[in-house]
């Protein structure tokens, strides 16, 4: 009989569902303001639309995010990652009403703009990261409506770091500025998600690939489809692999994944050819052979069924958008 397969050895690339995942968001920063604060003082937010981070460089700041529990204390080196579908609130204390914080902002277009008293006993920076249509489906919906990363975790420090560095940029007139915050956007994505992945247990969150990731008995599985996305995986072969019976691998993979091994196989092969139907003209036959189709029109089926386009009509689309 065949040895089972066996996931890359640490510190490739290939196969790592973190790094392959994080290739295809495109992200970049939207966004990047500073507030100060003194006394008493409640600003209301809307849903920002997009993941949304919040590091807190000096004070006490109680962020209230709309649905999803009571409100979070973020004291000076801690950050909050949002996934942006919420509107939220910062203040000095929870039981101070809250303000439209809009007016605010667009009262001025300076880097920081202040709320309460004189002062700046609070600074805190707001970022919005920006990404691409199929990632925000990947990353938004496996993300908890609120992640609380304490300043204890490893990733905070440079986080924060990355955070106020991307405001010096987006603030100053040197140049490559953008480009410079654009480059920054990603290890941000990193050091946060990092964070997730080492709190997962404490912090409750949707199912999907995050949370597969983060199950010791899942992750392997994971870790051999992003290896090899054309190999013809069976439910089998995954479940040999990690020590498991294809029972009880199916069940816990759909229980932390949220759908079962193979269809999450089949859309990850899906991710991978709209990632490259958008960014080259890769001929259609060498996307399909890579994703493991026999022919470029089983692949054009299977891509319909899920797209409801064609690859060439959505790559049509996405370049003219």
């Amino acid at each position: 009989m065949d040895a089972p397969p066996s996931a890359p050895a640490p510190g490739t690339t290939r196969g790592d569902p973190f790094s392959e995942t994080l290739e295809l968001t495109g992200v970049r920063c939207a966004l990047s303001r500073g507030l100060t604060a003194a006394g008493a003082w409640a600003l209301a937010f809307p849903a920002p639309g997009r993941l949304k981070i919040q590091a807190v460089l000096r004070g006490t700041v109680w962020l209230t995010v709309q649905g999803a529990g009571p409100p979070l204390r973020l004291e000076a080196g801690e950050l909050a990652v949002l996934a942006g579908d919420r509107p939220y609130a910062l203040a000095s204390d929870p039981a101070v009403p809250a303000i439209d914080a809009l007016p605010l902002l667009r009262a001025s277009t300076a880097p920081f703009f202040h709320a309460g008293e004189a002062g700046r006993d609070i600074v805190t920076i707001g970022g919005h990261l920006e990404l691409d249509t199929t990632a925000k489906d990947l990353l938004l919906g496996a993300l908890p409506p609120v992640l609380h990363v304490g300043a204890g975790a490893a990733e905070a420090p440079t986080a924060c770091w990355l955070m106020d560095q991307t405001l010096r940029e987006l603030s100053s007139d040197r140049p490559g500025a953008s480009f410079a915050a654009d480059h920054l956007a990603p290890l941000l994505l990193v050091q946060v998600l990092r964070a997730f992945l080492t709190d997962a247990h404490a912090c409750p969150c949707p199912t999907g690939w995050l949370r597969a990731l983060a199950d010791e008995r899942i992750a392997p599985a994971l870790h051999l489809m992003h290896g090899d996305p054309a190999r013809p995986w069976t439910l089998a072969e995954l479940a040999r692999a990690v020590a498991m019976s294809r029972t009880s691998f199916a069940k816990r993979f759909k229980d932390v994944a949220g759908v079962p091994p193979l269809a999450y196989l089949r859309r990850w092969r899906m991710h991978r050819a709209e990632h490259a139907l958008r960014r080259a003209d890769t001929p259609l036959s060498v996307i399909a052979s890579s994703l493991g189709y026999g022919s470029e029109s089983a692949f054009s089926n299977a891509f319909k069924r899920t797209t409801g386009l064609s690859p060439r009509r959505y790559r049509e689309t996405v370049r003219s958008a």
